[in-house]
């Protein structure tokens, strides 16, 4: 009975601790698609942007904290290009997603030097001197829940404080009505441009957090992370659609272990860990059809 509960536990922490990566890897796939209406596809190749950064800096001996900050300015750096892809160049939403993730293969290849790159034996947020001196024994199967959970709560809370500013009203705004930013003689592409780097900044911070927690780092690790963001976000922002108090950046909190949960459970029940992608892109698909339904049913009623 003791192990059937430990075993519970341990899964329970698993998905908890992937849910909160990948949270703040939704929180900029919750700027770019529900704020801005914008398909960025570069997602899935800033998250390994950030894992690449890590991993170079942190091998260099830079202290894995400050791997953070700079993973995150390198996202805001790719995705501040796409924006201007997009917004000088006229080239369409889509298209200039698809073109800076693909130049981005290229560019975390080159900063990383190769596709692997291991950091095991290397101090990280999650290992180092300080934390063995500071947190006692009882707590020590716990420790990676809980700096996650402390960063993926500050970023929440620091990205809410942000759409209650100025920039974050405009940003809200260039997604809900432009002509409304236009009236207010703001440049729309500009405000595009922001909320596209402050995006990519936190999918990058994410693919940062994921390296470090895993130990190393792989160039395909961003290979569909924009769906996995997006069924995050559609889970947390559906489920709770008439829940006016509850914040949208926790319900994308919540629907990212949601859905972490529900792969855990696909695999526990027989599916092999090598499915992950097709497990990904069915639930997506399901997600989708669910919410599809719930709309047409909404409509007909109004």
């Amino acid at each position: 009975m003791a192990y059937i509960l430990q075993t519970i536990i341990d899964i329970a922490t698993g998905v908890l601790e992937e849910g909160l990566v990948y949270a703040i890897l939704a929180f900029g796939v919750y700027i770019t698609y529900k704020i801005l209406d914008f398909p960025d596809l570069s997602v899935d190749g800033t998250f390994p942007l950030g894992g690449a950064v890590a991993a170079v800096l942190i091998l260099k001996g830079v202290n894995p904290v400050l791997t953070l900050l700079f993973a995150f300015i390198a996202g805001t750096l790719a995705g501040t290009l796409t924006g201007i892809i997009h917004v000088k160049f006229k080239v369409r939403d889509l298209l200039s997603g698809i073109i800076m993730m693909t130049a981005l293969y290229s560019i975390n290849l080159r900063i990383a030097g190769r596709s692997n790159v291991a950091i095991f034996d290397k101090d990280t947020i999650f290992e180092n001197a300080f934390l063995k001196k500071l947190v006692p024994e009882a707590v020590k199967p716990y420790e990676t829940l809980i700096i996650l959970l402390f960063i993926a709560l500050f970023m929440k809370l620091l990205l809410d404080f942000y759409m209650k500013t100025k920039s974050g009203y405009l940003l809200r705004a260039v997604g809900d009505n432009e002509v409304l930013v236009t009236s207010l003689a703001k440049d729309k592409g500009t405000v595009k441009i922001v909320g596209l780097a402050l995006a990519n900044g936190l999918v990058a911070l994410s693919g940062c957090i994921y390296t470090q927690k895993s130990g190393f780092f792989e160039i395909s690790s961003g290979t569909g992370s924009i769906v996995i963001g997006l069924a995050s976000v559609i889970i947390g922002i559906n489920l709770f659609r008439r829940k006016e108090k509850v914040k949208a950046t926790t319900a994308v909190i919540i629907g990212t272990i949601i859905y972490k949960a529900c792969v855990s459970i696909a695999i526990a029940i027989g599916l092999s860990p090598s499915d992950m992608k097709l497990i990904t892109a069915v639930l997506f698909l399901a997600i989708l059809i669910l919410s599809n339904d719930r709309k047409r049913k909404v409509n007909s009623r109004a």
